[in-house]
């Protein structure tokens, strides 16, 4: 028997690939339902009433599930809750699963004996069974990174994690720190009820609109396959062609090229920043009661400042050490981001990103896993040259060339066509 751990978009994705393969497992979910951060119903829940994809339905969706035509290009959360939802039902996944339970702690078994002790409780009551393996699919999306403030400030202080509808914000003087795809959708919300809003970034980023001629940007492009670094000036020409650069609109230019660190799909900020309805600010670097002073020396007066500063990885019920997850390092060193070198009894599923990857890309990956599983139960030859190609890994990424940023949130990002081809590879040597 195998653990699932999360019934959101990966931990339904891991679900389905161990149905298909014959696989038994339990799976555990906090939440009452499927669909993860996207049932905003989910106290866990990081999205927004305004939340919508930032990819477009057909390069997200699974493929042997796809959202139906009547569905908007980008879907909104509420949509997408029916979307997994439905998913579960017609494959009959939610009677495999425990909900409202939280998974308190995973040990390995005593020496001399193999597999993991899982605890999990509800209402309360603990309870801990023996699994063969166990898949960690809870996300990467849902602990806050949240950096202490360069001094007091007597206003109030929140996390886009909190953020759950622009009334927050009504009359209120508000700075939003960080430009991410969050912090760029909430800056636009806060316009409809703030007083002011500035919006405070330490580099410059590439906008990107969601519809060129009519269409989802992301469905364009791809039947020629171009050089790296010819696909990234062809691309950010075309860019700058039919949006300017971010400079044009006073904001700071990226210092990287385009696809070194993920884009931001919004060009709705470059809009207000245009009709002055938002001030763009330099970095933070002093807080002093009211007052916030940027780096280029200017300072504004908020009430509230709104940190969009991303998350970080956080698996609390199990040991570091246990994920191959190295002291200090923003992500744990997983061959193609699930697989522990060493371990085939442990996955943490869905640690990846990459422009493009989507819910499918993810679910190749877990049934990558599964099919390992099955065909390393039967000692097939794929699943044994698999094994020993994972062991002598070096902790190589699978970026394509990309010279990707080093930040937290670029530590477990990808090349999606250099992955997926890896994931194909030995999908199809593994007969799945």
């Amino acid at each position: 028997m195998y653990a699932v751990i999360g019934a959101g978009p990966t931990g339904l994705a891991t679900a389905r690939t161990l149905q298909k393969h014959g696989l038994p497992f339990t799976g555990f979910e906090l939440h009452a339902d499927v669909g993860g951060l996207w049932d905003i119903a989910n106290p866990q829940s990081t999205v927004y009433e305004s939340a919508h994809l930032i990819s477009s339905k057909r390069m997200t969706e699974f493929t042997e599930f796809p959202m139906a035509d009547s569905v908007a290009p980008y879907p909104r959360h509420d949509e997408l809750q029916r979307y997994f939802g439905a998913f579960a039902d017609r494959f009959d996944l939610r009677r495999h699963y425990e909900f409202s339970t939280r998974v308190v702690r995973i040990v390995r078994a005593p020496v001399g004996e193999s597999g993991w002790d899982l605890t999990s409780e509800r209402g309360g009551v603990p309870r801990t069974r023996r699994f063969a393996a166990v898949l960690i699919a809870t996300g990467t999306l849902h602990h806050p990174h949240q950096p202490a403030l360069p001094g007091p400030f007597n206003g109030r202080v929140m996390h886009s994690a909190e953020y759950k509808s622009s009334a927050v914000f009504e009359g209120k003087r508000v700075l939003i720190v960080g430009c991410g795809n969050s912090g760029a959708d909430i800056a636009v919300d806060a316009v409809r009820q703030a007083r002011s809003v500035d919006i405070s970034l330490r580099r410059g980023y590439y906008f990107l609109p969601k519809f060129v001629r009519g269409r989802p940007i992301d469905t364009l492009g791809g039947l020629v396959k171009l050089p790296r670094r010819l696909k990234q000036a062809v691309d950010a020409a075309m860019i700058r062609l039919v949006i300017g650069k971010p400079s044009d609109y006073g904001l700071p230019d990226p210092d990287y090229r385009l696809y070194e660190s993920h884009p931001v799909m919004n060009s709705l900020l470059l809009h207000h920043v245009g009709h002055g309805d938002i001030r763009v600010r330099r970095d933070v670097r002093a807080v002093q009661d009211s007052t916030v002073r940027f780096a280029d020396g200017e300072s504004g007066e908020y009430d509230v400042i709104l940190q969009a500063t991303g998350y970080a990885l956080h698996y609390p019920f199990i040991d570091r050490g246990a994920l191959a997850w190295p002291e200090g390092a923003a992500a744990p060193r997983l061959w193609l981001n699930a697989m522990h070198p060493e371990d085939d009894t442990l996955f943490l599923m869905g640690m990846v990103e990459a422009s493009g990857l989507g819910w499918q890309g993810r679910y190749e990956q877990a049934e990558l896993v599964a099919a390992y599983l099955r065909r390393l139960a039967e000692r097939h030859p794929a699943a044994l040259a698999l094994q020993r190609e994972k062991r002598a890994w070096r902790g190589d990424r699978v970026d394509g060339g990309f010279n990707y940023l080093a930040l937290d949130r670029m530590a477990y990002y990808v090349h999606k066509d250099s992955y997926l081809r890896a994931v194909r590879r030995h999908l199809r040597a593994l007969g799945a």
